[in-house]
């Protein structure tokens, strides 16, 4: 089976190639995370608010009506007991109200119409922020994918697809839950413990300075016990990150786990990631657990000190029994809300982590961009491909160079082969002429138009590239072969599909399977065989009917009948085409017009097959090693009947 040279196929499988450690990328999604103590990176979220500043001005509005209804509602209950059940003569104030005395029923209508309106006017804010929330980070998630659409190669050499998903999803999570609830309950709680504390003093400032005195010793521990389950959930995140990235690394790789019988192994390494994830959070658990009880004796024996403060005011007279219940409602709610800012403090630092992260993604450049004024294509594109002194490297690696002063010129409607060992450059060529890294010397042009003067988007349309491992995607056949039409030509037919699918021999098998066209090939198309997931990458190659076909080891997994069939397909596609091929199966190339042998970066040797095997160099050498075992240069003729 043929090798792939570095830095070919797909940017997650380069990186692996490349060794690159999966541990290292999450120590530094950890140190990343715990240098976030501040919440300055949420103002990166203002841009997305901006659009649905009339939603957020509505949310405001409800947000200060049902903080206002909550602070009322203590004083509505004063008014129940004061002057719904007192037995005797009423205070002052309940005529005022407008009640009278025996008469209960005002005093009761007025606690039902405040509960409900403090309903309504609650339901619209959870309303209101929810489908903000929903929204911003819908946004907010379009906007990173069609911002990494656009980036280079070489950002997937540096960053894992799997670390780029879990922004997509566990960050933008984060912040859905930031602007769509935590800061809701923020701005609620904050507003109605402030009024909740100025409330409790209009009420009995004595009262009100005893459970302030009280307070440090709550917040005390609140604040203390904060910190470390802080820290123990961001432990619990980070092995949870890592029992999920090995279990998807070896679903992805599946079928080597099982053909190397390692099933076992990677049970106990998942069951080990599993059993830390645990641990970690257990240990949160338990200090959550500690200060629970904490908090709750303190919180209950401060409630009972207070009580008791207020029954000896309540039977001197000092207090009514409405207000003594006003005060304790007002003090509950300000004691809670104490406990729920810390708690929403937290939230609000992992979405700042998160926005942060998120917003990395938002701002990394692109290597290969457009130029300002992108340079024209002559029409009709002749398809004329040179390279000139091309030196590169690949930016992971800057210190080797990949191509060594590279120049060849393929003219319109030739058909140019590039063979040798792997390693050699051979892909890597395909990756500048498609423009997927740019050189750092010499230059690459399509019809005399340096490449990086184009549009890209421009420039790959006139392309059309078949590569070794066939990727394809998650749908039908029919979805996948229309997807080498172009999105400037509009949706393919389906009679285009077909005759696509007919020149590259898939029709026969496509047929076949339970639905034909319509059938789910599943993920990566893997209820398909290699040979026949290539034809269908054929055919999608087929219908983008682009001037140049560049095509990597096209056929290489196809069996021998397959594979002269699809030879035949692409002689007649080929006639008017630049096409280049690479090829470790020389049998392969016998008829191109020039074979490019390269070795180390360089272009060692060129000519047709028959000069090239009566060198006897590179060529003539892998020739034998093919064909037949001590076939020598006079044997050019045997090797060419091969």
């Amino acid at each position: 089976m043929a090798q792939r040279e570095p830095n070919a196929g797909q940017p997650n499988q380069a990186q692996w190639d490349r060794g690159s450690s999966f541990q290292a990328d999450l120590e530094r999604d950890k140190a990343h995370r715990r240098s976030m103590k501040s919440l300055k990176p949420l103002r990166r979220l203002v841009p997305f608010l901006v659009p649905y500043r009339l939603t957020l001005a509505l949310f405001v509005v409800f947000l200060v009506l049902a903080a206002g209804l909550s602070l009322v509602f203590p004083a509505a209950s004063r008014l129940l007991v004061d002057c719904g059940f007192a037995g005797g003569e009423l205070p002052a104030y309940c005529a005022a109200c407008g009640g009278a005395e025996g008469l209960l029923a005002p005093y009761f209508l007025l606690g039902i119409v405040i509960a409900g309106l403090l309903g309504v006017v609650s339901a619209m804010r959870f309303y209101l922020i929810s489908r903000l929330g929903e929204r911003v980070v819908a946004d907010i998630r379009r906007a990173v994918y069609d911002h990494i659409m656009g980036l280079s190669l070489s950002f997937f050499e540096k960053t894992r697809t799997g670390e780029v998903l879990s922004r997509l999803t566990t960050d933008t999570t984060l912040v859905q839950t930031v602007v769509g609830s935590s800061v809701s309950i923020a701005l609620r709680t904050l507003a109605t413990t402030l009024g909740a504390l100025i409330m409790m003093a209009v009420v009995n400032l004595k009262l009100t300075l005893m459970v302030l005195a009280i307070g440090p010793l709550i917040l005390g521990p609140l604040i203390l016990f904060g910190r470390r389950i802080q820290r123990l959930s961001r432990r619990a995140q980070d092995e949870l990150a890592g029992a999920s990235a090995r279990a998807s690394e070896s679903l992805s790789a599946i079928e080597t786990v099982q053909a190397f019988t390692q099933e076992s192994a990677e049970r106990a390494s998942f069951g080990g990631a599993i059993e830390s994830t645990f641990q970690a959070a257990l240990a949160r658990i338990r200090v959550r657990a500690v200060m629970t009880a904490l908090l709750f004796s303190l919180v209950l024996t401060t409630v009972t000190l207070v009580l008791w403060f207020g029954a000896v005011q309540v039977k001197a007279g000092a207090l009514t029994g409405g207000e003594m219940l006003q005060f304790m409602l007002y003090a509950f709610m300000a004691v809670s809300g104490v406990g729920m800012l810390t708690e929403t403090w937290s939230e609000l630092l992992r979405a700042a982590g998160a926005t942060e992260r998120l917003t990395e993604l938002l701002v990394a450049p692109s290597d290969i961009a457009a130029p300002a004024s992108p340079a024209v294509l002559p029409a009709p594109l002749k398809g004329e491909l040179a390279f000139s002194g091309v030196r590169f490297s690949y930016p992971t690696r800057p210190d080797e160079d990949v191509l060594r002063d590279v120049s060849f010129t393929v003219a319109p409607g030739e058909t140019v082969a590039l063979v040798g060992p792997s390693g050699a450059g051979k892909s890597t060529i395909f990756q500048l002429i498609q423009r997927f890294y740019d050189p750092q010397g010499g230059g690459v042009t399509l019809d005399g138009v340096d490449v990086r003067s184009l549009d890209p988007q421009v420039l790959r349309t006139n392309l059309s590239a078949v590569q070794q491992n066939a990727p394809l995607f998650s749908g039908s056949a029919f979805e996948n072969i229309a997807y080498g039409r172009p999105p400037h030509l509009g949706a393919a037919d389906r009679h285009a599909v077909a005759a696509a699918a007919r020149e590259a021999i898939a029709d026969g098998f496509i047929d076949a399977l339970p639905d034909g066209y319509d059938t789910d090939l599943g993920e990566r198309g893997v209820t398909l065989s290699g040979g026949q997931r290539q034809r269908i990458a054929i055919a999608r190659a087929i219908l983008r009917d682009a001037p140049v076909l560049l095509l990597d080891e096209a056929t290489s997994a196809l069996d021998a009948e397959s594979e002269r069939a699809v030879q035949e397909a692409f002689t007649r596609l080929a006639k008017g085409r630049t096409t280049l091929v690479i090829a470790h199966r020389l049998a392969t190339i016998l008829q191109a017009d020039r074979i490019l042998v390269m070795d180390q970066g360089q272009i060692v040797e060129e000519g047709t097959h028959e000069r090239l095997v009566a060198q006897g160099g590179l060529y003539a050498r892998l020739a034998r090693l093919q064909f037949a075992a001590g076939v020598g240069p006079a044997d050019s003729s045997l090797v060419a009947a091969q």
